[in-house]
C-alpha cells in the first residue's frame, strides 16, 4: 500500500525593513491558519549585512569617508497540507512594496515537487 504523498510550500521572506517584513509574515500566517493549513515558523534568518565605504568629496580630502551599511532581513515559513483554497488566497494576498518573496512547492520529504 502506497503511501499518500504530504505536501508543503516553503516560503522566503528577505526586506530591508524588519517591521514591514514581520508584518507581511503575520498577514501570511493569518491567511494560512485561516483557510485550514498548518503553519511551521517563521524562522528568523540570519541578516546580512553589506557594508560601503565612499568618499565624501571627489576632489578635496582623501582621509575623509563615509560609511553606509545596507542590511537585509530574512524570514523563511511553511506551510504544512496546503488546501487549493491556501493557494489561490495566498496568490491574491497583497504584500508590502520592499519585501520579497520566494515560494517553493516541496514534497514530504524536503525536495523541491516534481511538475505534472
Amino acid at each position: 500500500m502506497a503511501k499518500k504523498e504530504k505536501k508543503k510550500i516553503r516560503i522566503c521572506l528577505k526586506g530591508y525593513d524588519q517591521r514591514v517584513l514581520d508584518r507581511a509574515v503575520i498577514d501570511i500566517v493569518e491567511t494560512a491558519k485561516r483557510t485550514g493549513a498548518r503553519v511551521a515558523g517563521p524562522i528568523p534568518l540570519p541578516t546580512k549585512k553589506q557594508g560601503y565605504t565612499v568618499l565624501r568629496s571627489p576632489h578635496g580630502d582623501r582621509k575623509s569617508h563615509e560609511q553606509f551599511e545596507i542590511r537585509t532581513c530574512s524570514r523563511m515559513l511553511e506551510i504544512l497540507d496546503p488546501t487549493l483554497d491556501t493557494l489561490d488566497k495566498l496568490k491574491v494576498l497583497p504584500v508590502a512594496a520592499g519585501v520579497h518573496i520566494t515560494v517553493k512547492q516541496l514534497s514530504s520529504t524536503g525536495k523541491p515537487a516534481k511538475a505534472a
